[in-house]
Parts: C-alpha cells; sequence; structure tokens
C-alpha cells in the first residue's frame, strides 16, 4: 500500500451479492491459511530467511498485522491512524519468537471478530482515507488489505518450498 496509489472505479455493487458477515468470513478464511503458514515455518527461517531480495517473512507477517490491526480501528472508530505510525514502520522488532507472532495475529484476529459486527453497514459504502494516505470507498479498502495478505502469503508460499517444507494447501482456509 505504501507503494502504490490505488486507483478506484465506480463501485456498482450488486444488490445483495455479498454481506459484510460474508466478507468477515472470507476476510478470516485467509488469516486461518495465513496462520497456518507462520506455523509452518522453522523459527530461526520465520525471522531470518529471505530470497530473491524480498524480507524474511516475519517482516511481512508484521506488515499484515499492522494494517489488519491499524485497519479494523479505524474502520470501527472512523478515524485514520497515519501510515508513518503503523507498527511495521517503528522499526522496532515487533515480537522475537513465532509464538509471539501467532499471539500478535491472535489477538488482531479477536480484535477483528469483535469489532466487525458493530461496524454499520453502510460505513462500507462511504468514503475513508487509510493510514492518512490512501483514500477511497472503504469496502475496496477491505478488500486491499484482503489482498495484501494473500499476496504476502504467496510469498510464505515461496519460502517454504525453496525450503523444502511442504506449505498448507490453498484451499485450508475453511
Amino acid at each position: 500500500m505504501e507503494n502504490n496509489q490505488i486507483k478506484q472505479q465506480v463501485n456498482h455493487a450488486v444488490e445483495g451479492f455479498t454481506s459484510s458477515a460474508s466478507i468477515l468470513n472470507h476476510w478470516q478464511g485467509h488469516r486461518r491459511l495465513t496462520r497456518l503458514v507462520i506455523e509452518a515455518f522453522p523459527e530461526e527461517e520465520l525471522f531470518n530467511y529471505a530470497i530473491g531480495g524480498m524480507r524474511p517473512f516475519a517482516v511481512m507477517v508484521h506488515e499484515m498485522i499492522s494494517i489488519a490491526d491499524a485497519g479494523i480501528q479505524d474502520l470501527f472508530h472512523n478515524t485514520s491512524t497515519p501510515l508513518a505510525e503503523l507498527s511495521h514502520h517503528s522499526g522496532k522488532c515487533f515480537a522475537c519468537t513465532k509464538e509471539e507472532v501467532l499471539n500478535l495475529w491472535d489477538d488482531v484476529t479477536h480484535k477483528i471478530d469483535t469489532l466487525w459486527p458493530l461496524v454499520p453497514q453502510q460505513r462500507f459504502h462511504e468514503m475513508m482515507l487509510a493510514f492518512g494516505k490512501f483514500e477511497g470507498i472503504t469496502s475496496d479498502l477491505v478488500l486491499y488489505w484482503i489482498d495484501n495478505e494473500i499476496h504476502h502469503r504467496g510469498q510464505g508460499y515461496v519460502y517454504l518450498r525453496s525450503l523444502e517444507i511442504e506449505p498448507p494447501a490453498f484451499w485450508a482456509r475453511y
């Protein structure tokens, strides 16, 4: 999200095509699968392994946690956490063990499950300024957060395969 401006098209949603509950279930399915990918990593490689100029997977996970955490809070409170204040921009070690990473992941998952149902349905059709920088229709921004996770999880799959570790089946999100 930091490197690319989001180009929005007018959203002509088909009435009744989906619901906020369906999107929550979809997102949490992806989060369950990403958690399995994190679990599949050996501790050392989670924090230190990288190929092709990519970042270690733990750094990518920190970004996913940071975006989901600030995103759900901003969505619920109708605020905009500045991009520079997202935890993955702090430069600090956000977790030092795989267990700590998984605990942070689970904390954000719980926060999403708790706050999401409290967001009024019309909020998803309003404009939102994500992270003080990216303006767009709220539902489109949420889909970007999910896409970002899928993208980084794919990088995790590449790492696992290069380590000769069988990653979780991509359909294992249900």
